[in-house]
């Protein structure tokens, strides 16, 4: 609607004028000759139709507000009604409720919603002006309809206050369907339990099969199948009859719940009630056996189709191209393709985007890119389900250049990237270590107006992070709290990590006191990454004080706490206070892992106890847990220190026959235990003894 039009309907502030209401207005013919002239010269193009009109009503007894009702009634074009209602207002004619009513009507019948808006400040706050409920019924619909529930919802709890009725059965139907849609199941259920109170009152025309099917439809979304199911039944002979709508809400319902049983009962029970299954009916039985994988009712189902003479359409077809894709079956997938092709039954761009993503999750990248280009030949248009696999594919190949080529080729055909067609593109070059590159991706989501979420901001803090770029992270920190996207706990846990890997643990410990006193839960990776922090610093009383927060947080200490813990009691040359927490770890029916193993035998050999160490390098291998190669090394390097090396020579033999292999530390415990104990080795020798520390490589 223009700008012109929009400010004729707004009143100049003139001296009122008494009128008659248009109400006692007596509709004669002359009256209606009136009206239709009125309507001629609005529908004329004639830049002078407002002279025109007043020309019209010089010297005549009737006012143009006497006639508008009917002019609004016949007009049909909301523009022109509006044109007339300006030229009322700036002639400072008054209309009362009966011409509002027809100018509502006639805007709703547009779906004008800003004009209706003006109208109605006009016309709800004088009793004169007042619309019949008929109107505001229109209007309702209209709001409904349009995507402004709210706004319906007002108006509806201003006619039930103000007329004490409810508005035509339509529009009470079409608030019903916008509040379910939008999930405002409680308003819902109020204009409903309204609508059932005055049909049993009653009351005619306040409740039909549509108003129940669309509480059993808002049910069936909340899983609530059998409470939908109740609800028709208790209706049942009350302006309420079953037909085949209501059971396929339900058999849908229960299909999406995954309930194919009780799905299948309803299927068979409707055949036995003389309905006829549609292809709703079907397409909820197929898409749920889909979903499950039961293949085999799934043709089945395509047989009996056939055999009722129903079409099996394209979209039914797709679920079960869909479904065999996510299920690997994709051989069969191509076979329902050529199925569809051999039944006259077009292959549309969700048909190709089904096959798109199988072949892209399995690796076949060229094999999509050939169905892409079949896309294209085909005379269809990608979206972004098409180009999204493929973008994410070439990522998991490091192929950044055809990734990003694609995503231009995306935005060239007019689709907008969304968050997972970036987000799989930043993952991967942060991944790949290109974390500039990563952050121009980032710049253009931001310049198209897709705003990057808390995983896409993690993914590149973490990348700056592992660049050691913390001035860069804390940056990024600041824009995402700018643009109100709420850090999650794997956010800050990423800096904090980052902090300490770094060093810069004063950092590290004052980013952690403040998220903890904005109350934001750090979770068991924030509270890991400071305990290890703490432990690298040989303060063990306050990581151990951290274990203590956590618990008090009903956050569960995991392996990585307790070998952290562990490790650092042992640097700390603790031992009885490591093992003491091995034991805890025990107890709690955890099973230790091979560091905290580890960090055990590293304590008894750092008390020359190489035996100690022994006895636990036995127990890992008894209780299922194979040493590594830092294990065996430790071991060896506490022989080697010890001149024990027939003994470092057994232990590197096990390590070998167990293949583990050697690495730099291992020979340089070797090196150095050979070098040292020289003088044994010699004297060894002369003794008739090898002396020496036999290698044996396999």
């Amino acid at each position: 609607m223009s700008k012109a039009i929009l400010r004729l309907i707004k009143p100049l502030n003139r001296p009122k004028q008494r009128i008659k209401p248009a109400l006692n207005t007596p509709i004669t013919p002359q009256v209606k000759d009136l009206a239709n002239e009125v309507c001629e010269i609005l529908r004329s193009e004639d830049e002078k139709w407002e002279e025109s009109l007043q020309n019209r009503f010089f010297g005549e007894d009737i006012a143009p507000s006497e006639v508008a009702h009917l002019v609004f009634d016949k007009i049909r074009n909301c523009e022109l009604g509006l044109k007339f209602y300006g030229f009322i207002s700036h002639s400072s004619f008054h209309l009362d409720g009966f011409a509002y009513s027809s100018l509502l009507k006639l805007l709703a019948r547009s779906r004008v919603l800003e004009e209706i808006d003006s109208v109605l400040l006009e016309c709800l706050h004088c009793e004169e002006k007042r619309p019949t409920h008929e109107a505001l019924g229109f209007v309702i619909r209209a709001y409904a309809e349009s995507g402004s529930v709210s706004k319906a919802l007002d108006l509806y709890s201003y006619l039930l206050r103000n007329y004490n009725t409810l508005p035509q059965l339509p529009a009470c139907n079409s608030l019903l369907n916008g509040l379910v849609d939008e999930g405002k199941l409680d308003a819902a259920w109020r204009v409903y339990e309204e609508m059932v109170r005055r049909d049993e009152a009653g009351e005619t025309s306040c409740l039909d099969n549509y108003s129940v099917s669309i509480m059993v439809k808002g049910l069936c979304r909340e899983g609530k199948v059998e409470k939908g199911r109740k609800l028709i039944e208790k209706r049942w002979g009350r302006n309420c009859i079953p037909n085949i709508v209501f059971y396929n809400i339900l058999i849908d319902g229960f299909c999406k719940r995954g309930s194919l049983e009780r799905a299948h009962e309803l299927f068979e029970e409707l055949k036995v009630k003389g309905f006829f299954p549609n292809h709703e009916t079907y397409g909820a039985m197929i898409d749920g056996f889909c979903k499950r994988g039961e293949f085999d009712k799934v043709d089945e189902m395509l047989k009996e189709m056939e055999s009722s003479g129903i079409e099996v359409n394209t979209i039914i077809y797709n679920n079960v191209v869909d479904g065999r894709c996510k299920y690997s079956f994709v051989r069969e997938a191509f076979e329902t393709t050529r199925k569809m092709m051999e039944v006259g039954c077009r292959l549309d761009i969700v048909t190709y985007n089904s096959l798109i993503s199988s072949a892209c999750k399995d690796g076949n990248v060229q094999e999509a890119e050939k169905l892409l280009e079949e896309v294209i030949n085909r005379g269809l248009v990608p979206n972004k389900l098409s180009f999204t696999p493929l973008i994410h594919a070439y990522c998991r190949e490091r192929n950044f250049e055809r990734a990003s080529f694609l995503l231009v080729e995306m935005t060239r055909s007019g689709h907008k990237p969304d968050m997972i067609t970036y987000g799989g593109l930043v993952h991967g070059l942060v991944v790949a270590g290109e974390v500039e590159a990563a952050l121009t991706i980032r710049n253009n989501m931001v310049e198209r107006g897709v705003s990057p979420d808390a995983c896409i901001y993690n993914v590149l803090i973490n990348g700056l992070c592992k660049q050691s770029r913390f001035a860069d992270a804390q940056q990024l920190l600041q824009e995402m709290l700018g643009r109100n996207v709420s850090p999650d706990s794997y956010v800050y846990a990423t800096l904090v990590d980052g902090y300490v890997r770094s060093g810069n643990f004063d950092d590290a410990e004052n980013l952690f006191e403040l998220i903890t006193k904005t109350g934001v839960n750090p979770g068991l990776v924030g509270y890991n990454a400071m305990i290890k922090g703490y432990c690298k610093l040989g303060k063990i009383k306050n990581a151990i004080l951290c274990i203590n927060k956590m618990t008090r947080r009903n956050i569960t200490p995991d392996e990585f706490t307790y070998s952290t813990i562990i490790d650092g009691l042992v640097k700390q040359n603790d031992l009885l206070g490591a093992l003491a927490v091995f034991g805890l770890v025990i107890k709690q029916k955890y099973i230790p892992n091979v560091v905290m193993y580890t960090s055990i035998i590293s304590g008894f050999c750092c008390c020359r106890n190489v035996s100690g160490a022994e006895r636990i390098l036995r127990g890992m291998q008894s209780n299922g847990v194979p040493p590594n190669v830092v294990t065996y090394s430790v071991v060896i390097g506490s022989c080697c220190k010890e001149g024990k090396l027939a003994q470092a020579s057994s232990f590197f033999e096990e390590m070998m026959m167990s293949k583990c292999n050697p690495n730099e530390v291992t020979f340089h415990y070797l090196v150095n235990g050979l070098s040292n104990n020289a003088s044994s080795v010699i004297q060894g020798t002369q003794d008739g003894g090898s002396g020496c520390l036999e290698l044996h490589y396999s």
